[in-house]
C-alpha cells in the first residue's frame, strides 16, 4: 500500500478556492499537479502569464499540425499514417471513399474510431452499425470489421496497443451521468447485415505485433446468425454527451473523460454554458500535467482557448512544461466572456511519452510555440 504524502499548506497571497476568485487584479493561477487531474496538487499565483515566454530553444515545446494536408491514405486502416504513439497507444488518421476491400482485425489492442467526416456502414462480427460524422465507434480486440462510407470519410482511429477501453468510474455522479449506458447502441444482426453475407472469397487481414497476416475463406466470415452477451462493438456520437459543469468553477478535462484505457484517457469536450460566477475562471487554467502527455484534435467549432486552429488540426503539449490558453482568448474572457462554447474536441490523455509519427513535421504549424508570446 502506498499514499500521496498531504501537507495542505498556505504561503504568502492566495486564493481560497482554486479557479476562482484570484488574490488581485492582474494575477495568473497557475496548477501543478500530478497524476493527471487526479493526484495532489498546488495553485501558483504568479504576476505575468506562465505562458510568456521569449523565446524557445529545444525539443519539449508545445506542437500543433494540420492533418488535412496528410497525404491521402490507402483502402485499409493499418495504411493510415501514424500521427503520434507509444507503447500503449497509436493514434492515426485515415481517410477513406471506396468500401473496404478485405475484412480487418486488429490483435494488437481495441480501436476506437472517432468519425471526424462523412457517413457509412460497418459491418463486423456482431453485426451492422450506421455511422455519421462525431460517432465513436469501439471495435474490441480481434473483432473483423470493415466499411462502406456513402461519403468520403475521414476518422480518428486511437488503438489501446495491448489493453482495452472501459468506461470512467464517474463517483458521485452516479453511472447516468454524462451518457447512460443505455445510450450505447450496439451492432445489429438487421437485414442490411444478411444482405451481404455470401458464399463470395472474401480475406481477413490481421494485424499483431504490428506484422500482418491475411487469411483466405471461400465466403463471406461475417456470417452470424445472432449473438448474446457483454462484449461487442458499440457507437455513441458526442450529441448523445451530456457535459457535466458547473456555473461558479471551470472542471478539469478529466471531468469529461469519454473512454478510460489503461495507460490513457479519451476526454470529449462538447457545447456547454461557460461559467457565470463573476469570480470563476472562464477559460482553462494555466498549469503542468507532468505526468501525462496532452493531445487535442479538433473536430468543429470555435475553438474558444486557441488562436488559428481549425477543424482537422491536432495540438500536443508533451507532459514537462506549463501551458493554457493563448494570451487574446484569455484577454478576452476576462473582459468579454461567451456565454455558451460551440466547440467539439476529442482528446487524449497518455501516461508515458508520444513520439509523432513520420511525414509529420511536413504538416506542423511551426509558429504555434511563438503563439503564446507576448506582442511587441
Amino acid at each position: 500500500m502506498r499514499k500521496w504524502i498531504s501537507f495542505p499548506h498556505r504561503e504568502g497571497t492566495v486564493s481560497r478556492q482554486a479557479h476562482a476568485d484570484l488574490p488581485a487584479e492582474g494575477i495568473y493561477e497557475r496548477e501543478v499537479g500530478r497524476s493527471g487531474f487526479f493526484g495532489p496538487a498546488s495553485h501558483l499565483h504568479h504576476q505575468h502569464p506562465p505562458t510568456a515566454w521569449s523565446a524557445w530553444e529545444g525539443p519539449l515545446r508545445p506542437r500543433a499540425f494540420d492533418l488535412n494536408e496528410l497525404p491521402q491514405q490507402g483502402g485499409m486502416p493499418f495504411e493510415a499514417a501514424s500521427v503520434l504513439q507509444n507503447a500503449h497507444c497509436d493514434f492515426r488518421l485515415w481517410s477513406v471513399d471506396q468500401a473496404m476491400p478485405a475484412l480487418f482485425r486488429n490483435g494488437d489492442g481495441d480501436d476506437v474510431l472517432f468519425i471526424h467526416e462523412g457517413s457509412g456502414e460497418l459491418f463486423c462480427d456482431y453485426g451492422h452499425l450506421s455511422y455519421r460524422d462525431g460517432d465513436y465507434l469501439l471495435i474490441p480486440r480481434s473483432t473483423s470489421w470493415r466499411i462502406e462510407p456513402a461519403a468520403r470519410t475521414t476518422m480518428l482511429l486511437i488503438e489501446a496497443t495491448n489493453g482495452a477501453y472501459q468506461l470512467p468510474d464517474k463517483g458521485l455522479v452516479g453511472p447516468h451521468a454524462i451518457f447512460d449506458e443505455a445510450m450505447l447502441d450496439m451492432a445489429q444482426i438487421d437485414d442490411a447485415f444478411r444482405a451481404q453475407q455470401s458464399e463470395d472469397e472474401w480475406q481477413v487481414v490481421i494485424k499483431r505485433r504490428g506484422a500482418l497476416s491475411t487469411v483466405t475463406y471461400p465466403f463471406n466470415p461475417l456470417d452470424a446468425i445472432g449473438w448474446h452477451g457483454n462484449l461487442a462493438v458499440c457507437r455513441i456520437n458526442w450529441r448523445d454527451i451530456r457535459p457535466l459543469m458547473s456555473h461558479r468553477y471551470h472542471l478539469p478535462p478529466s471531468a469529461h473523460s469519454t473512454f478510460v484505457a489503461e495507460r490513457f484517457v479519451i476526454c470529449t469536450f462538447v457545447p456547454r454554458p461557460i461559467e457565470s460566477d463573476p469570480g470563476a475562471l472562464k477559460v482553462p487554467f494555466y498549469h503542468n500535467n507532468d505526468d501525462y502527455d496532452e493531445v487535442i484534435f479538433y473536430h468543429a467549432g470555435d475553438f474558444f482557448s486557441r488562436d488559428n486552429i481549425k477543424p482537422g488540426m491536432l495540438t500536443f503539449h508533451p507532459a514537462g512544461f506549463t501551458h493554457g490558453p493563448h494570451p487574446k482568448a484569455f484577454a478576452k474572457a476576462m473582459s468579454d466572456p461567451k456565454t455558451f462554447t460551440d466547440e467539439v474536441a476529442v482528446m487524449i490523455d497518455a501516461r508515458d511519452a508520444l513520439e509523432q509519427g513520420e511525414g509529420m513535421a511536413g504538416v506542423e504549424w511551426s509558429g504555434y510555440v511563438d503563439s503564446w508570446k507576448p506582442k511587441a
